[in-house]
């Protein structure tokens, strides 16, 4: 009999664990995936970013101190140009001009942002982790830097616009001083900010490191505060945004669901997020009463190892055909004949299969 030593990494630690162990298998086997814990649902598509091991695409520039040359800055490393990011993400360039102004007029309680905010492409860069026990060997970072005139900011924005229910991870963690927001959310814009329908996880550097707020915006509006639509968890048990630490939000018709490391920390369910959104992931400070205002030549950032998500697109069905997508949570639609999972498997961003059809 063969010694102990043959038995595959995997299999030996679901014999260890004494769990049900499923076959590690590719997403072209799958016809959608499901989602564990209380807000289980069947989901059509499945992407997985890697940034753990890219020291081709290191290069940390210097945060520009102009803010059109910040605007107008070239992408930092040539991974941006290629098709798998760009075929998926837009980095921003846009500034908030437009919201200063109205801030000081009509809608203060929409914007008392302070300060004039550039996006910049030359604040989204890969760095080699240095860390003592490095867990990967580089990582996304997205900074956030106060200038002597103006703060520049990160943002990519999904390409799409069209997701329709999601679970979304990243494995990340935010440095830097009190006066930054991280975040990672979905969006769906309107002409009236009250109208906005935006489901989201915020780091504010400003909190305790065990703190996180969970909203489904608009959170305030004209005659104040929006009871039910925001909860700040405080769980030194389970939270610190400062180390790396996996996030998760589910968006499902009832609710939206946050989790850290796999535990369900938030649960929303007052204005769900309804119609066909964007995924976004920023850094920013604006001098406003929710981020704060950073200190002169502080730098404050959020970096990202992975980003893994299993998605619906409202794309139109064929006449007499399921939409690529069914009622949750529930039964997948009969279209759907291979399960699998990105929850249960043992290798981070490959899925594994649960069902198969007459299993």
């Amino acid at each position: 009999m063969p010694s102990p030593g043959w038995i595959p990494a995997v299999l030996a630690s679901c014999l260890v664990a004494v769990v049900v162990c499923y076959p590690l298998t590719t997403d072209s086997n799958c016809t959608c995936y499901q989602t564990n814990e209380t807000a289980s649902q069947f989901l059509t598509h499945h992407k997985f970013f890697d940034f753990r091991s890219l020291p081709q695409y290191v290069n940390v520039p210097k945060a520009i101190d102009d803010p059109a040359l910040s605007a107008g800055a070239d992408v930092t490393s040539s991974y941006f140009s290629t098709a798998d990011w760009q075929s998926w993400w837009q980095i921003q360039s846009w500034n908030n001009s437009d919201t200063l102004q109205r801030g000081n007029q009509t809608n203060a309680t929409i914007s008392d942002a302070t300060v004039f905010m550039v996006n910049s492409p030359s604040n989204i860069y890969f760095e080699r982790n240095t860390d003592a026990r490095p867990a990967s060997q580089t990582y996304l970072t997205m900074r956030t830097a106060r200038h002597t005139t103006f703060q520049s900011a990160a943002e990519f924005e999904s390409v799409a616009l069209d997701y329709r229910y999601l679970s979304v991870r990243m494995k990340a963690r935010t440095k830097g001083p009190p006066g930054a927001i991280t975040a990672m959310f979905t969006y769906r814009a309107a002409q009236d900010m009250n109208k906005v329908q935006e489901a989201d996880l915020e780091v504010r550097t400003a909190d305790p490191r065990s703190s996180i707020q969970y909203t489904n915006q608009p959170s305030w509006n004209d005659n104040g505060d929006v009871p039910g639509s925001t909860q700040n968890i405080s769980d030194p048990r389970h939270v610190d945004w400062g180390s790396w630490q996996v996030h998760r939000m589910d968006w499902t018709p009832k609710a939206s669901n946050w989790f850290v490391n796999g535990k369900l920390l938030s649960t929303i369910s007052f204005q769900v997020p309804r119609d066909g959104s964007q995924v976004i992931f920023n850094s920013w400070s604006n001098g406003g009463t929710w981020s704060g205002n950073m200190s002169l030549f502080t730098e404050a950032y959020l970096q990202v190892q992975w980003i893994d998500i299993v998605y619906n697109n409202t794309i139109k069905a064929s006449p007499g055909q399921p939409l690529p997508g069914w009622p949750f949570p529930g039964q997948p639609s009969t279209s759907c004949k291979n399960v699998c999972s990105i929850d249960e498997t043992s290798v981070i961003g490959t899925p594994v299969l649960i069902t198969t059809p007459g299993k």
